[in-house]
C-alpha cells in the first residue's frame, strides 16, 4: 500500500465517525474509480491523460465510413494519380508488377480425378491454351473492341486501385467466321454503379434515403451504393446507370439505371464481376489504395511545387536597384551594354552583359535575392514521408522512388518485401477476374464443340477438374542474377522446388516450352557442328 492509500484509508476512518453516510459514498466512488483503471482505459483509451483527452475518435457501419466518403476519395484519389509524381507511382508500380503484360493461362486439369493420362492431360491443357488464345489475344473479346483481354487486365486493375474497385460487365455477342465466341468483357468505372433515384416525373420506384441508401420497392431489397442485397445481406443484383453523375462532357444525358442481377438464375454463373478488396466485414463497396495517404501525398506534391518554383526563381540572376534621389536617366549602367545589343530599349530598363565592368555612381547599391532555396534538406524530408507512405501501402520506399542505393541485401530485402504483397493481390485478382472469365469461356468452348469436355455440364466437381487453372505474371526483379540463380538451382537440387516453379519466379517462362526449344536449338547447332548432339536430342559435353 503507498502513502496515498494510507491517507485516503486514515481519511475514510475519520470520516466514518464523523459521517458515516458520507465515508460510505466515498468508499463506493474509490471502487468505481479502481474498476474504470483497467486493461485499455489507462492506455489506449484513456480519457484522463492530457495526450489522449483531445482524440476523439469515432467509427460507425462500412456504410457511413466508406461508403458516405466515397466520391471524395476517388476524386482525390484520381487527382494525385493523374498530378502527382509520388501518387502515380504508388499505382502504377503494383500494376506493373502484379499484372505487367497480362497474367497468362496455364491450364492445371486434375487428370488423376478425370481418369486420363499425364500425356492426354498435357495435349488437352495445350489445345485449350491454344484455344484460349484465339479469344484473348484478339480485340473483339471486349464489348467495346478497343482492347485485348491482357490489357483489360491492366486497365481494371488500375481502375481498382484508383476507385476502390473495377467492375468488368459480362455481355453477349453475335458471333463472327472470323471470331467463333460470343462471350464480351465490357469494363465500367465505379461511379457508374450507384444507387438510382427518380430524375423524371411520374412514379417514384426507388426510395432515395441520403444519396447511397435505398430500397427496390418492387421487392423490399436494400440498395447500398449500387449493390441491392436481400434480408440476409446477400448480393443478389447491381444497379448501373447509363452514365457519370455530372458528366460535363455529356450535360444533356439524364442518367437512367438498369438493374443487373449478379449471377445468372439457370447457370448460376457471373453476369457481373466486381473487383474489390475489402478490409471490413460487410462491405459492399472498395476503398481506393491511396486512401490512407491521400494527405501525405499531397502535401509532398505541394512542398515539391514549392521548391520546384524557387529553384526556378533562383535560376534568374535577380538584382534590386536601391532608391536614390539621382534621376534614372543619369544612371551610367544603362549605358554598360551597347545600343544595337540591348533587348529592351526601354530607358528605365537596365541590362546586364557577360564580363562588363560598371561604376556605380553615389547613393546606388546593387542587391541580390537569395531566397536560400531549394532547401538542401528536400531529399531528405521527402524519403522519409516516402517510408511512412510505402509501409501503409506495402510498398518499400525504395521501390516507390525507384531508388535503390543501399547494399544488395537491403534492397533484395525489400524487394521481397514488396513482392509478398504483390503475389497477393495477384491471387485475388485472378481469382476475381481472370479465373471467372475463363471458365466461361470454357463453358462456352465446350457447349459450341471446339474443346471436349466429357461430363463438364453434368457434375460441379468434374467441371472443376477440368477448368483448374494458374495464372502466371511477370517475375520478380533480380539485382544479382547469378546469386539467384545458384540459389534456384540448390533449391531444386535438395528438392525444396521445382525446375517449372523456378522458371515461372526467375523469367516468368514456361519450361516445357522451354525444354522443347532447346531441344530444336541443340539439334540446329548439332547440324552445323557447333557442339555434339546426344542420341535423344540433347547436348553432349
Amino acid at each position: 500500500m503507498n502513502a496515498i492509500d494510507r491517507v485516503l484509508n486514515a481519511i475514510d476512518r475519520v470520516m466514518s465517525y464523523i459521517s458515516p453516510e458520507k465515508a460510505l459514498r466515498r468508499q463506493a466512488a474509490r471502487r468505481a474509480l479502481q474498476v474504470l483503471n483497467t486493461g485499455y482505459s489507462e492506455s489506449g483509451a484513456s480519457v484522463r491523460k492530457k495526450s489522449m483527452k483531445g482524440w476523439k475518435a469515432w467509427s460507425s457501419s462500412p456504410q457511413a465510413d466508406i461508403d458516405m466518403n466515397l466520391n471524395t476519395l476517388r476524386q482525390r484519389s484520381r487527382d494525385l494519380f493523374m498530378g502527382g509524381a509520388l501518387g502515380r507511382s504508388a499505382i502504377v508500380t503494383p500494376r506493373t508488377n502484379v499484372i505487367g503484360a497480362g497474367l497468362k493461362l496455364k491450364c492445371r486439369i486434375d487428370e488423376e480425378y478425370l481418369g486420363i493420362s499425364r500425356e492426354q492431360a498435357e495435349q488437352w491443357e495445350k489445345n485449350t491454351e491454344r484455344e484460349f488464345a484465339v479469344w484473348a489475344e484478339g480485340k473483339f473479346c471486349d464489348a467495346l473492341r478497343l482492347n485485348n483481354f491482357y490489357e483489360m487486365q491492366s486497365i481494371l486493375f488500375i481502375s481498382t486501385l484508383l476507385n476502390g474497385d473495377g467492375w468488368g460487365l459480362i455481355k453477349q455477342a453475335n458471333p463472327a467466321r472470323y471470331f467463333p465466341y460470343s462471350l464480351r468483357i465490357h469494363l465500367i468505372e465505379a461511379d457508374r454503379v450507384s444507387t438510382p433515384w427518380e430524375v423524371n416525373s411520374g412514379v417514384i420506384r426507388y426510395t432515395y434515403l441520403n444519396g447511397i441508401n435505398g430500397r427496390n420497392s418492387q421487392n423490399g431489397n436494400r440498395i447500398i451504393n449500387g449493390v441491392e442485397i436481400d434480408s440476409n445481406g446477400a448480393v443478389v443484383a447491381y444497379w448501373i446507370s447509363n452514365g457519370y453523375p455530372n458528366d460535363p462532357a455529356n450535360p444533356t444525358n439524364v442518367l437512367q439505371w438498369q438493374r443487373v442481377e449478379a449471377f445468372g438464375q439457370r447457370t448460376g454463373q457471373p453476369n457481373v464481376l466486381h473487383i474489390m478488396e475489402a478490409e471490413r466485414c460487410e462491405q459492399y463497396r472498395g476503398v481506393p489504395y491511396l486512401a490512407p495517404v491521400i494527405e501525405h501525398i499531397k502535401q509532398i506534391s505541394r512542398y515539391t511545387e514549392a521548391e520546384l518554383m524557387a529553384a526556378i526563381v533562383m535560376g534568374f540572376f535577380t538584382v534590386f536597384i536601391k532608391e536614390s534621389q539621382t534621376p534614372m536617366a543619369d544612371f551610367p549602367l544603362a549605358e554598360a551594354i551597347p545600343q544595337g545589343e540591348k533587348v529592351d530599349l526601354d530607358p528605365n530598363a537596365f541590362e546586364l552583359g557577360a564580363g562588363t565592368i560598371n561604376t556605380l555612381p553615389p547613393g546606388y547599391d546593387v542587391e541580390t535575392a537569395d531566397p536560400k532555396r531549394p532547401s538542401s534538406n528536400f531529399d531528405v524530408f521527402v524519403t522519409a514521408l516516402a517510408r511512412h507512405i510505402g509501409a501503409a501501402l506495402e510498398i518499400p520506399y525504395e521501390l516507390l522512388l525507384k531508388s535503390f542505393t543501399a547494399s544488395y541485401s537491403a534492397s533484395r530485402a525489400a524487394l521481397l518485401e514488396a513482392w509478398k504483397a504483390f503475389r497477393m493481390r495477384r491471387t485475388w485478382f485472378a481469382a476475381d477476374f481472370c479465373q471467372p472469365v475463363y471458365e466461361l469461356w470454357l463453358s462456352e468452348a465446350i457447349a459450341r464443340g471446339r474443346i471436349t469436355a466429357p461430363g463438364y455440364f453434368n457434375d460441379p466437381l468434374i467441371a472443376k477438374a477440368w477448368s483448374r487453372a494458374e495464372w502466371h505474371g511477370p517475375a520478380p526483379g533480380q539485382i544479382d542474377p547469378t546469386k539467384e540463380v545458384q540459389a534456384a538451382k540448390i533449391r531444386v537440387e535438395n528438392g525444396f522446388s521445382t525446375r517449372e516453379r523456378e522458371t515461372i519466379e526467375l523469367t516468368g517462362g514456361d519450361f516445357d516450352r522451354n525444354i522443347e526449344q532447346l531441344r530444336r536449338e541443340n539439334k540446329l547447332m548439332g547440324q552445323a557442328g557447333l557442339i555434339s548432339v546426344a542420341p535423344n536430342g540433347g547436348s553432349q559435353e
